[in-house]
């Protein structure tokens, strides 16, 4: 599933490509006809997200809701311009020198195609050249729709198509902040002191395993398997130990990691948690998985930091890779 940093990179594309600009949508699979015809041909005032709910707002006052869940993605095609922090980035994470962007293998960080994997699915960002930010991407614009496509945002220079998502409604603000009310904080939505407040006194509050909790949205919103596998280990914490069980400083540190880990996920389109990675070290990382995590998709290799076997279990149907000696 496609975890918070994408999703705040997906909110950031629809400001600088939409946002301030005549939006024309549809539906195109058909099952978000009303919704699209609701909102086609009105300007785009808003994008931003929360943990891994976006939400896009029209001048009528009309939102648009989506939750990408396991298969969901949006693919981007014409005359992309990339958001500045998201372009500043390209260059200078990590490396020693502006070499450019190092693109993962897997497709994490394609600048085009945003959401679930892309090995799982058919993706418009597949049929499109690499091209300079700002020149078109597509040798036709728009591209005809590939797949089941529940809608389509266009403008005259930048299409977005959204495939497989979980939810995509059209609701009131009301509506909105409620869904809002129910999710836990966002450090990129909100990273001051009573949001991380509020997330140590939620996490502090049960006796669930912390590495429950951490995937629990209404405790800390964003946070999926990848990440709440490699906070727990970069804080050395057991992902069975209670949340009651966790020291103040336990928690808050959990907290800052997250604001960190989640700035460069944003930034750079990678989940990137090993830290001091430079020059080849940090291209490799950038280009494969394998060399940009302690522990996640691990199992059965040695711990990089102690040479134990780092561990897989299920917790709470999912699964969750750690070392039982670094975090024992």
């Amino acid at each position: 599933m496609p975890e918070g940093h994408s999703v705040h990179r997906i909110a950031r594309q629809f400001a600088r490509n939409f946002v301030g600009r005549t939006v024309v949508a549809s539906s195109p699979q058909g099952r978000f006809a009303a919704g699209a015809s609701a909102v086609s041909g009105q300007n785009m005032v808003e994008s931003w997200a929360v943990g891994k709910q976006m939400f896009i707002k029209f001048e009528s006052g009309d939102w648009i809701r989506v939750h990408l869940g396991i298969y969901g993605a949006w693919d981007f095609a014409g005359s992309i311009e990339l958001d500045a922090t998201i372009a500043s980035a390209n260059g200078r994470m990590g490396q020693t020198n502006a070499r450019g962007t190092v693109f993962d293998t897997d497709g994490e960080n394609s600048l085009s195609s945003i959401g679930a994997p892309r090995k799982s699915r058919v993706r418009m960002g597949e049929q499109t050249t690499a091209g300079r930010v700002g020149e078109s991407t597509t040798a036709v614009f728009p591209p005809n729709p590939v797949g089941q496509v529940r809608l389509r945002l266009m403008t005259d220079s930048v299409c977005a198509d959204l495939r497989g998502p979980t939810a995509c409604e059209l609701l009131t603000e009301e509506q909105v902040l409620g869904v809002i009310a129910r999710l836990g904080p966002d450090p990129q939505h909100d990273s001051g002191k009573l949001a991380q407040e509020k997330f140590v006194e939620r996490l502090r509050k049960k006796s669930t395993p912390v590495g429950v909790q951490l995937m629990d949205q209404s405790v800390v919103a964003g946070i999926g398997n990848v990440y709440r596998a490699e906070i727990l280990f970069r804080a050395w914490i057991d992902p069975y130990k209670p949340g009651n069980k966790l020291s103040l400083d336990e928690a808050n540190a959990l907290w800052k990691d997250w604001v960190k880990l989640l700035a460069i996920g944003v930034e750079t389109g990678q989940m990137m948690t090993m830290d001091g990675l430079r020059g080849k070290k940090w291209e490799a990382a950038m280009a494969n998985r394998a060399d940009r995590h302690w522990v996640y998709k691990r199992d059965g290799l040695s711990c990089r930091k102690c040479g134990t076997n780092i561990r897989l279990d299920m917790m709470a149907s999912r699964k969750l890779y750690w070392c039982p000696s670094c975090q024992t």
